[in-house]
């Protein structure tokens, strides 16, 4: 049963920034925006940091609750082992330095979401601290190689989750779910060195790829498992920028989004010359713009204490050293593994390493015929097979095609029974007739490709008999009528025939007066 949420308001005596003198003709290029990001990524495990209620998500409302995650008198917390593990393992990876003795400590904030009215952390002396994430950068719409990044990490520490708070419209209250409190999180602090929300979507990219592999956070940002909050600043030679935070973002898409909106923000205020507010803001994704929350001009005193129920965390009785030997291959070597393997460049080896469905698609369509053109196979998923599932607005790893037919009509694009334009189109109807091959819908449908080069070439005579002025024109030196040959004959068959060898038959025979 949800509990009602009751809100007190609070009047602040803000202190009034004054307003920078005019800096209308300032040049923003002289200002560099600084990015720094905080993860919260829930640990995966069977039960929660400090009880032994469930975790599982979209469980019924209040039904994984044990008495110490509500906060009943005289319940104390008990320390999973496992998602202490899971926390070495993330640290290791990230090449932390580990602290052989950390401390918890308690958080002192009054949200009804978080019952006890503190909570459980390691602000002081966390479990690990100094450690650094390299990745790649890419855009996808730019044809540019990527290129290496490496942020720091100023500390990683053990934490525990808040509840989730419902607003319900029809009676106008707010609602507490307390399923998700207490559920362990890893937040890893990274230090403020990127530069745009690129640079920082890239990032998590990178950390998702991370967590896939060591399996110690699902990393499902839809369900809640990653949620990132983004500090962000711009800044010159002569003074530091004022920093806002932007809170609890859920996608990869929304980190970049929501950065580089207030970085062109901020940059505006700076131009307008008014000052920067030091606040706290969150991210609207159907105007596409941060939206303020609250400010941080009085400084919230959170009343961080000693975790007196709990005793020093002793690294000393893990054994760090069998962690060590699990790691698995992480995505940096994959990456170098798959260009050295299948002769990839670093820009389609990123865009692919980025899809961990498709990926694991190349690698089966690849391991059931070693001699498929590897680029080919590429092109089809990352470019035709990612465009049908952005149009129908499908997540990837809820795509229902087999790898196997996929690898069917990369066969038939290279024994020539299909053209490019047909195999989209057989992609297409893939997803609406899963039980059908490629094979079969080719055959049905009549969408083999002319091929023949005796058929060709009559079908090339046929229309510069037909496009007499085209064929003069060509002949005068007009290359661009060749074009339009090409795409009365396109026209003609309905697409099916085969453009590369049309293309060079048109020139044979134009060149025959």
């Amino acid at each position: 049963m949800y509990i009602k949420k009751y809100i007190t308001k609070q009047i602040f005596n803000r202190i009034r920034p004054q307003r920078n003198k005019s800096t209308k003709n300032i040049d923003e290029h002289k200002w560099k925006s600084v990015v720094g990001l905080e993860v919260h990524a829930q640990i995966s495990s069977e039960s929660k940091l400090f009880s032994s209620a469930g975790c599982k998500f979209e469980a019924s409302v209040n039904s994984q609750v044990s008495l110490f995650d509500a906060a009943i008198p005289g319940t104390l917390p008990r320390l999973n082992e496992k998602c202490v593990e899971a926390a070495i393992l993330t640290a290791l990876v990230l090449k932390c330095n580990l602290n052989k003795i950390s401390l918890f400590d308690r958080k002192h904030y009054f949200y009804a979401d978080m019952p006890a009215g503190y909570q459980i952390t390691q602000q002081f002396r966390p479990i690990a601290e100094n450690g650094e994430l390299m990745f790649h950068v890419i855009d996808q719409n730019v044809k540019k190689d990527p290129y290496i990044k490496t942020s720091f990490i100023k500390q990683i520490q053990l934490e525990q989750d808040s509840g989730r708070t419902v607003h319900d419209e029809s009676s106008q209250t707010s609602l507490i779910d307390l399923n998700r409190a207490g559920i362990g999180l890893m937040e890893l602090v990274f230090e403020p060195d990127l530069c745009n929300g690129l640079e920082a979507s890239s990032l998590i990219k990178e950390l998702l790829l991370i967590f896939e592999s060591i399996k110690t956070c699902s990393g499902r940002m839809e369900e809640g498992a990653l949620r990132v909050d983004a500090n962000v600043s711009i800044t010159n030679r002569d003074e530091l920028g004022t920093r806002t935070e932007i809170k609890n973002l859920g996608s990869v898409k929304a980190v970049q989004l929501a950065v580089d909106y207030e970085i062109f923000r901020q940059k505006n205020i700076i131009k307008n010359g008014k000052k920067i507010v030091n606040e706290t803001r969150g991210w609207d994704s159907v105007s596409n713009k941060t939206i303020s929350m609250r400010d941080k001009e009085v400084l919230q005193d959170y009343r961080f204490m000693p975790e007196p129920n709990l005793l020093p965390l002793n690294l000393n009785a893990f054994d760090i050293n069998k962690l060590q030997l699990i790691i698995p291959e992480l995505p940096f070597v994959i990456r170098k593994n798959i260009m050295k393997k299948y002769d990839l460049n670093i820009r389609k080896t990123c865009i692919l390493m980025n899809e961990p469905v498709l990926l694991s698609m190349f690698f089966d369509i690849m391991n059931h015929d070693k001699s498929r053109n590897p680029s080919r196979v590429w092109n089809i998923l990352t470019i035709d097979l990612l465009t049908e599932l952005h149009k129908r607005c499908i997540e990837s790893s809820q795509c229902k095609i087999p790898s196997n037919f996929i690898g069917e009509v990369v066969d038939l694009l290279d024994n020539n029974t299909l053209n490019l334009a047909y195999a989209k189109k057989v992609i297409s109807v893939l997803f609406d007739e899963t039980n059908k091959s490629p094979s079969q819908i080719v055959t049905e449908n009549n969408w083999e490709q002319i091929y023949e080069e005796e058929k060709i070439d009559h079908l090339c005579k046929e229309v510069m008999i037909e496009c007499p002025k085209a064929v003069k024109d060509y002949r005068r030196g007009k290359v661009q009528a060749l074009k339009f040959l090409i795409g009365q004959l396109a026209k003609k068959t309905n697409n099916k025939v085969n453009i590369a060898y049309a293309s060079n038959k048109f020139e044979e025979l134009l060149k025959n007066e």
